[in-house]
């Protein structure tokens, strides 16, 4: 009888487990606003597709090479990100914003690391582009990790070179 009751209570235990943990969310890929662009490459990275998450850069790319890029998400098994106020100007046929961001990584291991950061994005107006067409892209980012929660790690705002300002607390 004891035994009946350790397996029925391992089996709920299991199920209750596998129904809390998160669904592997849907594909997005959303270049139409900087916003979107930066939850398409965190949704990127959180599917492992590497590629994906690679082109939404630029010609300034976070790191040397694509292998380095990918091999830097080995430990990674998901990642979620929080969006402050976007912030656009315009300038000489392209528009720039700054998307102040936290994110929080999972490691393979059940770890949990905050980051806080800010990216700056462009759009070159496609009136004036040539072939390829080249759609809204990361210019820049800066993340570090941060002693903030998740719900505190995100930027009161971003200088115009994609370094984080905090209103308070530095």
């Amino acid at each position: 009888m004891i035994r009946k009751t350790w397996s029925i209570a391992a089996a709920l235990t299991a199920a209750a487990t596998l129904a809390a943990a998160d669904p592997a969310p849907a594909y997005l890929d959303n270049r139409s606003g900087p916003a979107e662009l930066v939850r398409s490459l965190y949704n990127a990275i959180t599917l492992h597709q590497y590629a994906r998450a690679w082109s939404y850069f630029g010609a300034r790319k976070p790191v040397g090479d694509y292998k380095a890029f990918a091999k830097g998400y080995d430990r990674t098994a998901s990642v979620r990100v929080k969006i402050g106020k976007v912030r656009s100007d315009g300038a000489a046929g392209s528009i720039y914003a700054t998307v102040p961001v936290a994110v929080e990584a999972v490691g393979t291991d059940g770890s949990r690391r905050i980051f806080s950061g800010c990216y700056r994005t462009r759009f070159i107006e496609p009136d004036i582009q040539d072939p390829p067409f080249r759609p809204l892209f990361i210019e820049t980012g800066h993340l570090a990790r941060s002693a903030r929660t998740f719900s505190e790690a995100v930027p009161s705002a971003c200088t115009d070179d994609a370094q984080p300002i905090f209103a308070t607390g530095g």
